[in-house]
């Protein structure tokens, strides 16, 4: 990210960082729609693979597209280098397989996506990758009992989802800093618009790019960005992926040959894309930068109607309780505050009276807000956890995150206000 990147507002941010056009060339990104790219001689594209040179060679580990889009994003962050991935999920296994292996432990809070969860408690211990969870606003001394010797990371949610809680980033990190790991937070749902959580201590940041920087349920991705700020040499023992020799790749040290601001993200896609491929397609790069160049004017929106809708809700007697951050009362509301005070998301979580058949009942009525897996989108969409995303938990893991049966997330699009108010008055009316 260059100094005239920081310079700049958010805004201009939005709608200008990450891709410049010389005298003649494209205004919009180009869509670099090819899986190779061709080289005159076998000895420069042998510095590519080399990592001698900077450069493509194909587009499983890197596209221009993606490139251009990827310091969007990191500009959005102020971070020192980020990289695309394909889905949300692929970025989050990335940002913790990167400095994880078998016999690492993880710290994580218990209020995050279902599907991240499923990843950390499931698929990673499958690895060996053990994990522990705590609360999203756990004290000083809870965190420090969940550390062990061979935790590697700490991961979070900026506003978990579909919980709504608040992580309380500055403790989080502060714990982690303490024992010489990084903090991994996942900022989806505030996004860099409303919150930026290196501003407060987290090291890397991770997105689901489908969700509001999309902003139009367009294409599937994820994001990865790293702020540079964690000293990876300083706590070599406990990451020898990033401080001791690569022999895939000749010997590389990449703390020592790319230094702080570069070493995570390189390792990430020369190692861990190059084997995995999860890649994001250019098309789909495409498609976001689209997106990018209106988060800063969609936000406010989302987070208006939510607000309005929150508050509506709030004074129904068919709601048992409304979970919404900026909600005076709401558990997480000063620290709502204190890490999003010019706003949140659009999504409100909410409990009706009568538990899951209510739910139900509710989402068949609903006119307007259709029923998807999908969220943070420009249209309104409605989801029951307990019966979807998070149908793998037990009722003590969903209790863990926060959800109950009868939870029903909504997800406020950029429809008139009024126009989501009615159809939620009209939804509970038929309970």
């Amino acid at each position: 990210m260059s100094e005239k990147d920081l310079e700049q507002t958010i805004d201009t941010r939005c709608v200008q960082a990450g891709y410049t056009p010389g005298d003649g060339e494209p205004r919009q990104i180009p869509i670099v729609q090819s899986t190779t790219f061709k080289y005159d001689t076998s000895e420069h594209m042998g510095q590519l693979f080399d990592l001698e040179a900077s450069g493509y060679f194909y587009t499983r580990l890197q596209n221009p597209t993606n490139d251009a889009v990827a310091a969007k994003i990191c500009a959005l962050e102020g971070g020192a280098a980020g990289m695309l991935t394909s889905s949300g999920q692929a970025a989050n296994f990335f940002a913790l397989f990167n400095i994880c292996e078998a016999g690492s432990h993880i710290v994580a809070s218990s209020a995050i996506y279902g599907g991240t969860y499923n990843l950390i408690a499931h698929t990673m211990a499958k690895m060996g990758v053990e994990s522990t969870f705590v609360s999203p606003t756990a004290t000083a001394e809870e965190l420090e009992a969940a550390f062990r010797p061979n935790t590697r990371a700490v991961f979070g949610e900026t506003i978990a989802n579909p919980a709504l809680d608040v992580l309380d980033i500055e403790r989080f990190a502060q714990a982690a800093h303490a024992h010489g790991v990084p903090l991994i937070v996942d900022n989806t749902f505030a996004t860099p618009v409303f919150c930026r959580p290196f501003e407060w201590g987290a090291d890397i940041v991770t997105h689901s790019t489908t969700k509001y920087m999309d902003g139009h349920g367009a294409g599937v991705g994820g994001a990865i960005v790293d702020s540079g700020n964690f000293d990876w040499m300083a706590h070599a023992e406990k990451f020898p992926g990033l401080t001791t020799p690569d022999e895939s790749y000749h010997g590389i040290v990449y703390a020592e040959k790319f230094g702080q601001a570069g070493a995570f993200i390189t390792k990430a896609t020369s190692q861990l894309m190059r084997d995995l491929g999860s890649i994001q397609s250019p098309q789909n790069a495409f498609y976001l930068n689209l997106g990018l160049e209106s988060l800063h004017v969609r936000m406010p929106q989302h987070f208006k109607n939510g607000l309005a809708v929150a508050e509506f809700l709030e004074k129904s007697d068919k709601v048992v309780s409304v979970r919404f951050p900026h909600l005076e009362g709401d558990p997480y509301y000063e620290l709502a505050q204190k890490y999003l005070p010019e706003g949140g998301s659009g999504v409100v979580s909410f409990e009706l009276a009568g538990g899951r058949a209510a739910a139900e009942k509710f989402m068949a009525a609903l006119r307007l807000a259709a029923i998807e897996t999908h969220v943070a989108d420009a249209r309104t969409c409605c989801l029951h956890p307990a019966s979807s995303t998070h149908r793998q938990m037990t009722d003590e893991e969903l209790a863990a995150a926060g959800i109950s049966p009868a939870m029903v997330r909504f997800s406020c699009g950029l429809e008139g206000t009024e126009d989501l108010i009615a159809d939620i008055e009209q939804a509970l009316a038929a309970i």
